[in-house]
């Protein structure tokens, strides 16, 4: 189940566009009042929160999380503020007491820069828990203009882009296993046992794709 809490409403926006034959994420309506309360029969929620989320707010959204994951750009803004909420999330109760686990990655990450291990050293310092880092890539912005992930897409595809959401899944695993134990592992499953996606739906993805990589290759002017 998808929730979002964010004022901008990404994450509903992205979910009305995911096709009805992709493999089902149930919307969540999250009241005004934010009363985080699962409902029945669900055994994963994900909440898509706003930046720069700090006080009586965001002490009542991880009352009732078991993770946090902190997505941070390379840049001397986002790491500051991604450092002050690290450090008050660990004045909370639930996070003090290790019912609550935090990680952050890099999001964004140009593989030309050093951008990564700018990232490494940071979290480092800061004694923050460092998931890996997520590159720039097209891929990412089409299939949210799409409604789908990373994993809808075929392996071939997108095969960089899962290894580098393996040591991130790695370090949620015993949470998801915690909950839900005899769930199998999506890449050990028989390739005919996973879901398809439509061949239209494909196609359209892949000539998107193409036209993007070609237009970047052109030169761009500005008047």
């Amino acid at each position: 189940m998808l929730g979002d809490v964010d004022r901008q409403q990404s994450a509903r926006a992205w979910l009305g566009r995911r096709d009805p034959t992709l493999p089902v994420i149930k919307p969540w309506a999250v009241d005004q009042n934010r009363v985080l309360k699962a409902p029945g029969g669900v055994t994963h929620v994900v909440l898509d929160t706003q930046g720069g989320l700090h006080g009586f707010e965001l002490a009542k959204l991880v009352m009732n999380c078991d993770a946090i994951l902190m997505p941070v750009c390379n840049s001397i803004f986002d790491r500051d503020s991604a450092l002050a909420c690290y450090e008050e999330l660990q004045t909370l109760p639930r996070v003090a007491s290790g019912r609550c686990r935090i990680g952050a990655f890099g999001m964004r990450v140009d593989a030309r820069t050093k951008g990564a291990e700018s990232l490494r050293e940071w979290a480092a310092a800061a004694g923050i828990p460092f998931l890996g880092v997520l590159r720039e890539t097209q891929l990412y912005v089409r299939s949210l203009e799409a409604g789908m992930t990373i994993f809808d897409l075929p392996g071939a595809l997108t095969k960089a882009d899962r290894q580098q959401w393996e040591p991130i899944l790695q370090w949620l695993n015993p949470l998801l296993l915690t909950a839900v134990p005899q769930a199998p592992e999506l890449e050990s499953a028989p390739e005919a046992a996973r879901p398809s996606i439509p061949a239209s739906m494909l196609s359209r993805f892949l000539q998107e794709q193409r036209a993007a990589r070609s237009a970047a290759r052109e030169p761009h002017y500005l008047n």
